[in-house]
């Protein structure tokens, strides 16, 4: 099975310019990155709730030898 990471990139909403990258988690049984993409949709509204002091400039899925590519 291979793995497929979940990451946002979030900015603080006091200083937009303060932005780091969040690895979520990781989705194993998902046959693409596509099938990650609809099934993060609960995991990032989860998220938001518990960060209230950031918001979410862009989320994206990848495959873990991918991580280092920019989003």
């Amino acid at each position: 099975m291979q793995w497929v990471d979940l990451i946002v990139l979030a900015c603080s909403l006091a200083n937009p310019n303060a932005c780091k990258e969040y690895h979520l988690m990781m989705f194993q049984e998902v046959a693409s990155l596509r099938a990650c993409m609809m099934e993060a949709q609960p995991y990032l509204a989860q998220w938001i709730g518990e960060h209230p002091h950031e918001r979410v400039a862009r989320w994206r899925c990848a495959w873990p030898d991918q991580e280092g590519k920019q989003i």
